[in-house]
């Protein structure tokens, strides 16, 4: 009897600690979601597409650059928080936030988000500049800076103009990129779980310099996201095998940013 539960303990021990990606997927693309267990709480990650996501972190929702009206969120739970990193219609939709019941969300954002806001959403607005940082819900959310690097796209995303975030509680430490190229302050980043990592031209960076910053700051996992630009769509096994072909220890988890397309 002693040895029956001890077995059943040790089954239990190991199903929490992993990762448990949902069936639905094909050539190795989760079509729904992943979900993480930890020690704390349960970490459920749904793309909706190409920058936006809904976290659902224990009993605290969060949605990622809300963009896409109500129909993108049908069956979602209402959001606790919501994050969003620049003023560009793939990351800031005043129209979705409309739509959406938002009554009871903090949103957390850069101030020339803020700007386009209008003055019923300032109660909820939490205002965070580069660097900065605020707890809500028990989640540290710290806004780290995106911006472009490359002389042709200078313009595209100034620095200090946007965010990217990094979400922590507890042990757990999962970074969202924004729209960006391999900035200093990317490269610099500590302790990182769990990276959504952008690579699309001619906004963001290339597939190389993604590998390169990814390399440098060694997330435990990363996920490409925000990967179709023009006129082709970044080359995500690609970036896999780079990364891996260096670091294997790091996960590359290639979730279904295009419902409907191959990519």
């Amino acid at each position: 009897m002693k040895y029956i539960f001890s077995s059943v303990l040790v089954l239990i021990l190991l199903t929490s600690c992993k990762e448990i990606q949902k069936s639905d997927s094909k050539n190795g693309i989760a079509q729904t979601e992943t979900i993480i267990a930890n020690n704390a709480d349960e970490v459920t990650i749904t793309p909706i597409e190409h920058a936006t996501a809904v976290l659902q972190w224990g009993e605290t929702t969060i949605y990622i650059d809300p963009v896409g009206g109500a129909e993108a969120f049908k069956n979602k739970k209402k959001p606790d928080l919501i994050l969003i990193t620049d003023i560009h219609g793939d990351h800031f939709n005043l129209e979705t936030l409309d739509f959406l019941d938002t009554s009871k969300a903090k949103i957390i954002l850069p101030q020339a988000v803020a700007n386009k806001m209008p003055d019923n959403y300032i109660p909820q607005l939490d205002v965070l500049n580069n660097g900065e940082s605020k707890e809500r819900y028990g989640i540290t959310v710290e806004a780290i800076p995106m911006y472009n690097l490359r002389e042709e796209a200078l313009n595209f995303h100034t620095k200090g103009r946007g965010n990217g975030y990094i979400l922590s509680k507890g042990k757990q430490r999962i970074y969202f990129s924004g729209d960006t190229e391999d900035i200093p302050e990317m490269r610099a980043l500590e302790n990182i779980d769990k990276a959504f990592i952008c690579m699309n031209l001619p906004y963001t960076m290339t597939v190389e310099s993604a590998v390169s910053a990814v390399l440098a700051f060694e997330p435990k996992e990363v996920y490409p996201y925000h990967y179709r630009g023009k006129p082709e769509v970044s080359e995500v096994a690609k970036f896999k095998k780079l990364v891996n072909e260096i670091n294997p220890e790091i996960k590359v988890i290639q979730l279904d940013w295009y419902p409907g397309s191959e990519y």
